[in-house]
């Protein structure tokens, strides 16, 4: 049985969201680029089939913008997305990151409830003892994530989030301000990353 986890409020307070004036780009622009380039992975509406491919709907405009540019500066190292936004000009990806924010999430669930429930804790407390900090602290307490510094994990592949821990704890991923990521996925084990990544898959 698959279960999904939602979080009382009450629990941690919701971080605000913060908000332009006018939008980044102009997501009506961006719908060519997602039908010839984009939507193989992540969907029109920006929710990936494929566990591997992340979710892109809902995901802070300002922080998939970060991305899309650190693919193409090459800060960000991945081979498929480098090819990707190669062609693409700052405002196309401006353009993209709008249309993607605007689209709605689908919820989603845990596949492993035991698995889940471990995840469950380290996601709102941390791991005491290694210096490992909730995650919810950054991302908030229903991952909803906060723009530009901290991405929307509500919802996210499991295998995906794993995926991105362990590229954090061995250095091929460092993007990331300040080492935080990296710092906090070179203090967990492997348990510890596949407990959370479940965790957050079903959290909404």
């Amino acid at each position: 049985m698959k279960f999904a986890f939602p979080l009382a409020a009450a629990v941690f307070a919701a971080f605000p969201l913060a908000s332009s004036a006018a939008p980044l780009g102009n997501a009506k622009a961006a719908e060519s680029i997602v039908t010839q380039v984009c939507i193989a992975c992540h969907g029109t509406d920006g929710n990936s089939t494929a566990a591997a491919n992340p979710n892109l709907a809902g995901m802070n405009a300002e922080y998939l913008y970060k991305q899309l540019s650190e693919f193409k500066s090459g800060a960000r190292k991945n081979a498929v997305m480098a090819g990707m936004v190669a062609n693409l000009s700052d405002q196309d990806m401006k353009n993209l990151a709008t249309h993607y924010s605007a689209q709605t999430p689908k919820p989603a669930t845990a596949a492993d409830q035991a698995l889940a429930l471990a995840g469950q804790k380290i996601y709102r407390g941390g791991v005491q003892g290694s210096g490992v900090p909730a995650c919810a602290s950054c991302h908030g307490a229903k991952g909803q994530g906060i723009p530009v510094q901290f991405p929307r994990l509500a919802g996210q592949h499991t295998d995906y989030v794993y995926a991105q821990l362990n590229a954090f704890r061995v250095g091929e991923r460092n993007n990331d301000a300040a080492r935080m990521m990296r710092t906090i996925a070179e203090k967990m084990t492997d348990a510890d990353m596949k407990a959370v990544s479940a965790y957050i898959q079903g959290l909404r």
